[in-house]
Formats: structure tokens, C-alpha cells, sequence
């Protein structure tokens, strides 16, 4: 029952309990042996709202739990004596409390926390009683001291050493306060701590004012908290009944009196001299020191100031002894601390954890991973105090001294957990412009300086980023943080800084590319599925032609961008469905691929032409060597330039690997040679078997007349398996054995074949060998889970289907053989072990686990570099240890001037749009070199080129789309494809295609500025 359950309908459960118990035909029995109270936050938030249910001994969790269960679990547990399997708390709660530690939290979820005497019976006052009746003040500080009790608030001062100073002030009045102006974003550990368990903090603080001289002391809540004021309220009155408030308290000369203060919710009011300034009835505005409060404090008057969690360790310790609690922690960091685990991990909630335990244990152990097992980015501690720890410092130890080395701090103990959706430009402007808000203006460098942050942050976020501004906020920042007057201002920027040290790159993206990588930055993005297209494909767009039957202007869009679009129709990665906003909050993504694929497909069938805009010819030459993707790409947009481009290719045949490493199942060759028939309509000439260092040379290019060259030769080198007898007869590269096929040339392959890979090379080899006469197994051995695969889901499943044996968590150990061919192949079984810094665990081989699998053939798949031998002689050209030739990342050129390369050869095996986006790049920077012009360029904000208005929709068709499912592509059956090459995919019909179009949220008109500029497109202006 604190905010979370009853936020989650625990009062209703209660009730119902209640309800239910004291019906008639409930046995007498039962009535006299059954008792139910409410308890504070049992730490699990994410499992809301939890039961725990006591019987005979025995402890069981029910999770989620709402009214309507009430009566199966009374009937069948209660009364039948048996659990309700489904509705357990399942093993993620026993890790959740497996590496705790309970002090302050000990208690809490256990006892009612508006009842005294649940406390009393669980030793509660006897630590003040023991201080107040058997030992001096010194003596209690010295305990303090001892323990190496730091304070949980912030910097983490030693709080003995705190009371020692307040102790030898002069003065006969002091003050004692409890600072429960918990505001930080994402933190609730104390209103949690008073929620659960007030008579930890009311006992703690008598002991405080015993141990310095204090008389009085004030609860500093602020009124947002009506649940923990109510409760601390009723516990001071209880307490007050009790003895423990008031004169003369067990009988010793100690009085002690304790009033709450209520706070409107300033953030600056958590800093203590603006805290003591709002108690007096004063603007909470801070004040400079010293003097420090334990001097001249409240009114004047010596004061000393602990955060609610400090307080609530002190009767532990008094009760169990200084060592006990030293026990846990680091030496400088001892005892245990209490977090609010939240943001992107599955076990969000309430944690103590001792001093020094990992950030990997906290995420991986106690919150059980990240939700829908998406990468690990940040995790942000201190709230807007605090700093962002990137995912390659998991293994730091959460104490006081290993945060600050990275530049983030305990505070009061947010942990905010981020994954790869976050934006850490878009983090640091949040928490920054908490601050802002925040700010009580009385000094210029907090008042000003965090407004001209915001705004450099903003512009950043906008799209609208300067060369210069990472450098000005560096600046700024470091000058906030030196000249602000409070600890609010001295740590306002230290958000941005540790975004800056440790995700430099997203303001660069930011500012330089106009990119958000983590789609997050509306104004930057306008549709995540555009801006997430490698080459700016506007999805949204066509997917709103699509929708009002104008499949003419659809394609026209699709071909506006991409020269490839009946092969992307088909074997693109589609990262946009990754991206697509209609997949999130539990839906799925907008089929994407499927929706160009029935475009294209529209467009084969009509033989619709492609519309060419040709610029004037230029009447100079440009050589492209390579007829991969990313060459292709490159030639079709310098024809449109008016340039004379030959495309030269090793090969007897255009496409590259387009053509020969991808199945005729997955890319027919018909549909490859539309749009090759594009390629050639707008004058791109194709010379095949030539071979650059064997028919010609880059000097022979240039002597031939060619003003520039682009290299996009691809990744063909087949990686090597490392185990013995690999260079056997028999075992083949997964490029080699599908070249083949797909050539018709012979390949003896023999009945059982085993892939290597987890790949799509090695799912095509898999599904391509089955496909072959005389084969009766097929057998795919992957070192990780299925999970883990990179090739598509899509063609995983249809492996499966086709009944291809996938054999995971399995790796090759050695080659075996008889009469020098492959006979077999001998495997060792994996296990998953300790996580690596991606968050996944590391497979390791189990001992004893080797077994071997039958084998004519061994394909290998796992992997390829480029093989730059062919420039042998052009020692110009730079190339890197791993064989791939060195560009500039922003242009493409080479150390040579003229020579430009991009694509796998580049950056090793890639997807077939990053290589077309490298082909778009190389176009823009050789026609700047081509015009004299510098190699620069520059990026803009992707918008969409053109205005489609909204698809008008009915009420039944509103409601239709509200329930309407992502369409699964139909497919050839599996029976009528395992033993021939017909396309697997057979495309959406037009009325499954509309209506999935009209699923698109079209998110391009969801920004002020995108509708602004898409409004005048509509009107001509554009």
C-alpha cells in the first residue's frame, strides 16, 4: 500500500480480502486465525499489486493482483490449502531480492506502518531507549562514526562526523532536521521509507538530537507526498502516546519535540540553507558558507541536517552494533544503500543493495535485463545532480568514490535506466531544463547561464546546431558550475558533461548529420521510418498513396530514392519497421517491406516506366568498379548528373552479389533485371569480366580518360573457421557453393550438408542446399540462441519450416574425415555464461558435451572481409590491417586524389541499403570534385519532398484500423517449394495492401515545423 500499489488498486484488494473473510460462509476458524494489514512498498513496483500470503509457516507471493481474484485465492489457498501456480511471482522476484541487503528497508512490507506496536515488537524504540538511558552523547557519535554511516542525501558527508560538529557548537538551543524534499525525477526512496516505516525516521532523529543537544527537530516533506505526511503524522502521535515525543523521555532529562514542515515542492528547497530559510517562513532562496548550519543554522541556531535514509540506519545501527553495519560496503563507502531502480528494466522498484555491489548485478541481477532485451546505453544516477554512466562502465561499483571517478554521484539514490531508445542530447536537456525550472534565480550563473544551455541544448535537438555549440556548452557549463552560489547550480550541468565525455558522438550526429540516432528528437526525425532509411527512402509518403489507391505515384516516390527498389522489395533489412512508431506500446511495426514490395510488384505488372530527369551531360567520364549495390546506386545517380558512366564488374554477370550470393527464391532474376533495364534506360553502360589488377588498372582508368573512380568491390574473402582439418575436400565458403548454384555451374555436395553461421549467408546456404537433388538433411550450427541470430526472422522461420535442422548453442571443434574427404564434423555443446559489456552472456563450451554430425559438405558462413589484392601496385591507396580500404568517413575519398571507394569493402560485410546510402554519398562528393568545388557536405533534415494529405476514414473504418493485424506475408507452401527455386514470397493483394497502408500513423505531420513546411508544399510555395 504505498503509492504504487494503491495507484495500481490495493485498496480495492484489501477491501475485498476483507469483504470476503468476513462473509458467513467463511469457517469460524478461519476468521480467528486470519488477519490481513496493509504494509508499505515491498520493493517490486513492477509486479503491482503485490499479496503476500503467511501460512503455516510458509511465505507466498501472489503479483498483479486485482479484486476479482480475491475469492480463488481465499477459496483455493486459504481454505484448500493449495497455491494458484499462474498467478505466483515468478523466479525474477527471488532475484530481485537475492543480492539485497535490508537496513532501512528491513522492515518496510513486513508491518503495518500505521501501527506502533508492529513496530515495537520488531525492536523498534529500543535503540533510543539504549542511547538515551546507557550512553552519552559522545558515546552515540562515536557509534556513528564508527559504523562509517556517510549521509544518503548527496555528497555522502560522514553523518558522525556531522553530529560532532553539531555537538560542539555553543548553544543552548539546536535544531535537528529531517530533509524529506525528495524531488529528483525518478527517485522515491524516501517518501517510500516514510511510507513504509516512520518510526525508523522519528526514532532516528531522537537519537540524532540526543546525540548533538537538540530539543527540536522538523520533518522538512513537501505537501506533494499526502501519504507520507498522513502517515508520519499519525506515527509522531503515536510515538507522542508512547512516550517517545515530549518531556523527559524514558524517564531521562531528554526532551524532544518534533513538528513537520510542510514544502510547496521546490527543488531548491532540498539544499539546506534554502530548507532553513522555508522553515522560517521565508522565500526558499540559499544562502552562502559558511557558515555552515552545524554553526549558525535555523534561526540562527546550531543545526544539523540528515537526509530520511540516514536517519532510518541510525536505529539499526544502534541496535546491532557499528561493525554489523560496517560489515557491508567498500572501506570508504560502508553499509548498504537504497535505490529506485526505473527507467528500461524489467524489474523496476525499490532496492538496498550494500555499498559496492556492480551496476551490472543491480541491472542484470536485481532488474533482470532490459525490457524487450534492447541494448544497454546509460544508466543515469543522481538525478539532475548526476551523470550518465555509459554501458561500457558496468562493471563500476556503486559507492561513492568509484561514481564521482566517472563523473556521476550517488545523491539521494535515482537510478534511471536507459537503452538504445534514449537520446542522451535529448537526456541532458530534460534534466537541464529541470533544473532551469527549478532554479530560485537569485544567482546570474544558475538564473542565466542554465537558460542559455537550454537553448543551445534545444537548437541541438532541433536540428539546428552550429559548429562550435559542443565546445560553447563545455564552456558554459564548467562556468555554471564554479561561479553558481548552491549545490543546484554547481551540479545543473553535470548531466550534459558526462553526455558530452562519454556520447560525444549524438551531438555530433546532431549537430554535423542533423540525425538523432536514437530517433527521439521530433523536430530533427519528422518519420522515424524515413529518417531510419539509410538512404531517406519517404515511407510515409508512399504508404499514403498506397492507401488511397494511387499506386502509380507511389512507385514514383519509391524510385525517387532508390534505383534498386524491386530488390530492396524484397531482401532489405527494413530497419524502418524497426523504427516504425506503430510498433511500439504493444502493437507491430507497419509491414513496410511487404507495402514497396506490392508497389513494385504493381509496377512490374503495369510496366509502368520510370520518369528520368536527366541533367545536362557534363562529357565527362566516371569509372564505377564494382556492380554491387552500392556501385549500382552510385551509377544511376551520376547518369541522372548527365555523367558517362561505365560500370565495371569481375564477374560474368551485373549485380555482384546481388546477383549471385542471393537465392532465386528470395530475388528472382527477372525481377533483378528490372532494375538493371533502370540502370541502362538512363545510360549507365556495363563492362563485365573485367577485373580491376587483372584486365585493367586505376591508372589504365585514368589514361583512358575517366576524371574519378569509385571502388565498390564488396566482401568476398570467406573468413576461416580456425579448427583442424578445415582445408579439407568438402569444406566450401557459403559465397562459393551459392555463386555456384546460381550460375549453374556443378558443385558435388552429397546428402548431408552442414552450415556454419547464424547469418543470412548461412540461412540461404542452408535453405539453398535443401533445395538440391540428392540432399536429405540439412543441418545449421550456431554458436549463440536463435535470439541471437542476425539473419531475418522472417527466413529463420521459413528454415524451420522447410525442416532444416538448426543446432544452437553449438560450435565446430574439428573437421573429420575418411579417404581425404569431409565426412563429419565434430561439435561441442555451449552454455550461456557471464554477461559481456553488450549485456548478452557469452556462450561457453560445456565440458564433455562433444558430439559429431554427419556431414558430406561443411558450407562456412560466419563471416567475410575484403579481399583488396586486386590494387596491388597502387600503393597510393590506403588499406587497413583488416584489408578494407581507408576512406574519409564524410566524402569516400581515398589517399588518391579521384579515387573514391564506399560500401562492405569499406566497412566489411554490410546490408544492401547501407551500401546503396554509401553509393548516394560517393555521388555527391566526386560531383564536387568533378565541378572543382570543395568535398563537403551538407546534411539537412529529412522531410518528405512532398504534401499527401491524410486518408479520409469513416467511424467503421477507424474502428476496423483500431483492431486490424499486421498482415503476414502469404507464402508458397513448403511442400510446393523445398525442392525447386520459386519465389517463397508471393506479395500482398491490393485490398490487404490499402488497409495496411492506412496503419501508417504518419507521423511526418506530427511536429509544429514538419506541418509547417508540409503545408506549404501543398500550397505551392515549395
Amino acid at each position: 500500500m504505498g503509492p504504487g500499489g494503491i495507484a495500481a488498486g490495493g485498496r480495492d484488494v484489501l477491501d475485498k480480502f476483507r469483504a470476503v473473510l468476513s462473509k458467513n460462509k467463511v469457517k469460524a476458524s478461519l476468521k480467528e486465525k486470519c488477519s490481513s494489514h496493509k504494509v508499505g512498498c515491498m520493493g517490486l513496483c513492477a509486479r503491482d499489486v503485490l499479496v503476500e500470503i503467511e501460512k503455516d509457516g510458509s511465505k507466498t507471493v501472489y503479483q498483479y493482483v486485482t479484486p476479482e481474484m480475491v475469492e480463488r485465492i481465499v477459496r483455493e489457498h486459504l481454505i484448500g490449502g493449495n497455491r494458484i501456480a499462474e498467478w505466483l511471482v515468478d523466479e525474477a522476484y527471488e532475484r530481485f531480492h537475492a543480492k539485497q541487503v535490508k537496513v532501512v528497508l528491513e522492515d518496510c512490507g513486513k508491518f503495518d506502518p500505521e501501527d506502533i506496536e508492529a513496530y515495537q515488537k520488531a525492536g523498534g524504540y529500543t535503540a533510543a531507549r539504549k542511547a538515551l538511558t546507557s550512553m552519552t552523547p559522545e558515546e552515540v557519535i562515536e557509534e556513528i562514526k564508527t559504523s562509517g554511516l556517510r549521509g544518503r542525501g548527496g555528497a555522502g558527508f560522514p553523518t558522525g562526523q556531522k553530529w560532532e560538529f553539531g555537538r560542539r557548537s555553543p548553544g543552548s538551543r539546536k535544531y535537528i532536521i529531517c530533509n524529506a524534499d525528495e524531488g529528483d525525477p525518478g527517485a522515491f526512496m524516501d517518501r517510500a521509507v516514510i511510507e513504509g516505516n516512520p518510526h525508523a525516521v522519528i526514532e532516528g532523529m531522537i537519537i540524532g538530537g540526543y546525540a548533538i543537544g537538540a530539543s527540536k527537530g522538523y520533518v522538512y516533506i513537501r505537501a506533494e507526498y499526502p501519504l507520507a505526511v498522513e502517515r508520519l503524522k499519525l506515527a509522531i502521535q503515536q510515538a507522542h502516546s508512547a512516550g517517545y515525543l515530549g518531556q523527559k523521555i524514558f524517564g531521562s532529562s531528554f526532551d524532544f519535540e518534533l513538528i513537520i514542515k510542510l514544502g510547496a515542492g521546490a527543488f531548491v528547497c532540498g539544499e539546506e540553507t534554502a530548507l532553513m530559510a522555508s522553515i522560517e517562513g521565508l522565500r526558499g532562496m540559499p544562502r552562502a558558507k559558511p557558515p555552515f548550519p552545524a554553526q549558525k543554522g535555523l534561526w540562527g541556531k546550531p543545526t544539523i541536517i540528515n537526509n530520511v535514509e540516514t536517519l532510518a540506519n541510525v536505529p539499526a545501527i544502534m541496535r546491532k552494533g557499528a561493525k554489523w553495519f560496517a560489515s557491508f560496503g567498500t572501506p570508504q563507502s560502508k553499509g548498504t544503500k537504497v535505490f529506485a531502480l526505473t527507467g528500461k528494466v524489467r524489474n523496476t522498484g525499490l532496492i538496498e543493495v550494500p555499498m559496492g555491489i556492480t551496476l551490472r548485478e543491480i541491472i542484470y541481477d536485481i532488474g533482470d535485463g532490459i525490457v524487450n532485451d534492447k541494448e544497454l546505453k546509460a544508466v543515469q544516477t543522481g538525478g539532475p545532480s548526476g551523470g550518465c554512466i555509459p554501458a561500457s562502465q558496468l562493471d563500476i561499483k556503486v559507492d561513492y568514490e568509484s561514481l564521482a571517478r566517472v563523473g556521476s554521484i550517488v545523491g539521494s539514490g535515482g537510478m534511471i535506466v536507459l537503452d538504445s531508445d534514449n537520446c542522451m542530447v535529448n537526456i541532458a536537456k530534460y534534466f537541464l531544463n529541470f533544473t532551469r525550472l527549478e532554479s530560485c534565480g537569485k544567482c546570474v550563473p544558475c538564473r542565466i547561464g542554465t537558460k542559455r544551455l537550454l537553448e543551445i541544448l534545444t537548437r541541438i535537438t532541433e536540428g539546428k546546431g552550429m559548429p562550435g555549440d559542443i565546445e560553447l556548452l563545455e564552456s558554459l557549463s564548467h562556468d555554471v558550475k564554479n561561479a553558481s552560489l548552491c549545490g543546484l547550480g554547481q551540479t545543473a550541468p553535470n548531466p550534459i558533461l558526462s553526455t558530452l565525455k562519454y556520447f560525444r558522438d549524438e551531438y555530433e550526429a546532431h549537430i554535423r548529420y542533423k540525425r538523432c540516432p536514437s530517433l527521439a528528437c521530433r523536430e530533427i526525425i519528422s518519420s522515424a521510418c524515413q529518417h531510419t532509411c539509410p538512404i531517406g527512402t519517404e515511407v510515409s509518403a508512399y504508404a499514403a498513396l498506397i492507401s488511397q489507391g494511387r499506386f502509380d505515384e507511389a512507385v514514383q516516390i519509391i524510385r525517387k530514392d532508390n534505383p534498386l527498389a524491386s530488390v530492396c522489395a524484397r531482401v532489405c533489412h527494413h530497419p524502418c519497421e524497426a523504427a516504425c512508431k506503430a510498433g511500439e506500446g504493444g502493437g507491430k511495426p507497419v509491414a513496410i517491406r511487404a507495402l514497396k514490395r506490392f508497389a513494385m510488384d504493381y509496377s512490374l505488372k503495369k510496366k509502368l516506366a520510370a520518369p528520368v530527369h536527366r541533367e545536362g551531360l557534363k562529357d565527362q567520364k566516371v569509372a564505377i568498379v564494382g556492380s554491387g549495390p552500392a556501385g549500382l546506386t552510385a551509377a544511376y545517380f551520376l547518369s541522372l548528373k548527365g555523367y558517362d558512366v561505365t560500370v565495371f564488374e569481375a564477374k560474368q554477370v551485373v549485380g555482384g552479389m546481388l546477383r549471385i550470393a542471393i537465392p532465386e527464391y528470395r530475388l528472382p532474376k527477372e525481377v533483378f533485371s528490372v532494375d538493371v533495364a533502370l540502370l541502362e534506360s538512363v545510360g549507365v553502360k556495363f563492362r563485365t569480366g573485367s577485373a580491376l589488377g587483372k584486365d585493367f588498372t586505376i591508372d589504365r582508368l585514368f589514361k583512358n580518360g575517366y576524371k574519378a573512380v569509385f571502388i565498390a568491390i564488396g566482401s568476398h574473402k570467406s573468413l576461416r573457421l580456425g579448427v583442424p582439418g578445415e582445408d579439407l575436400k568438402g569444406v566450401v565458403p557459403s559465397l562459393t557453393f551459392l555463386e555456384a548454384i546460381n550460375t549453374s555451374k556443378k558443385i558435388k555436395t552429397g546428402k548431408n550438408i552442414v552450415v556454419i553461421g547464424g547469418g543470412n549467408s548461412a540461412v540461404d546456404s542452408a535453405r539453398t542446399a535443401l533445395r538440391l537433388e540428392g540432399t536429405e538433411k540439412v543441418t545449421l550450427v550456431y554458436r549463440r540462441t536463435r535470439a541471437e541470430m542476425p539473419a531475418y526472422e522472417e527466413e529463420i522461420e521459413a528454415a524451420i519450416e522447410e525442416n532444416i535442422d538448426m543446432q544452437f548453442l553449438t560450435t565446430p571443434v574439428e573437421v573429420l574425415s575418411r579417404g581425404g574427404r569431409v565426412c563429419g564434423i565434430k561439435c561441442i555443446r555451449m552454455k550461456l555464461g557471464e554477461k559481456d559489456s553488450s549485456g548478452r552472456a557469452r556462450p561457453e563450451p560445456v565440458e564433455g558435451s562433444e558430439f559429431v554430425i554427419d556431414a558430406d559438405t561443411i558450407l562456412v558462413a560466419i563471416g567475410e572481409r575484403p579481399d583488396t589484392s586486386c590494387l596491388k601496385g597502387n600503393e597510393d591507396i590506403n588499406v587497413s590491417e583488416k584489408s578494407a580500404l581507408v576512406v574519409d568517413p564524410e566524402t569516400l575519398a581515398t589517399s588518391r586524389p579521384g579515387v573514391f571507394a564506399g560500401g562492405d569493402v569499406v566497412t566489411g560485410s554490410n546490408s544492401v541499403v547501407n551500401a546503396m546510402q554509401a553509393g548516394k554519398k560517393a555521388v555527391e562528393s566526386i560531383d564536387k570534385y568533378l565541378r572543382g568545388e570543395p568535398l563537403e557536405i551538407k546534411y539537412e533534415v529529412t522531410r518528405p519532398s512532398r504534401y499527401v494529405p491524410p486518408v479520409e476514414l469513416s467511424d467503421a473504418e477507424i474502428e476496423e484500423l483500431m483492431t486490424l493485424e499486421r498482415p503476414e506475408m502469404p507464402l508458397l507452401h513448403v511442400k510446393n517449394r523445398k525442392k525447386n527455386f520459386r519465389e517463397v514470397e508471393l506479395g500482398l493483394t491490393e485490398d490487404v495492401a490499402m488497409k495496411e497502408a492506412k496503419r501508417c500513423l504518419r507521423c511526418e505531420l506530427g511536429t509544429l515545423d514538419g506541418q509547417k513546411a508540409l503545408r506549404e508544399m501543398a500550397r505551392g510555395k515549395n
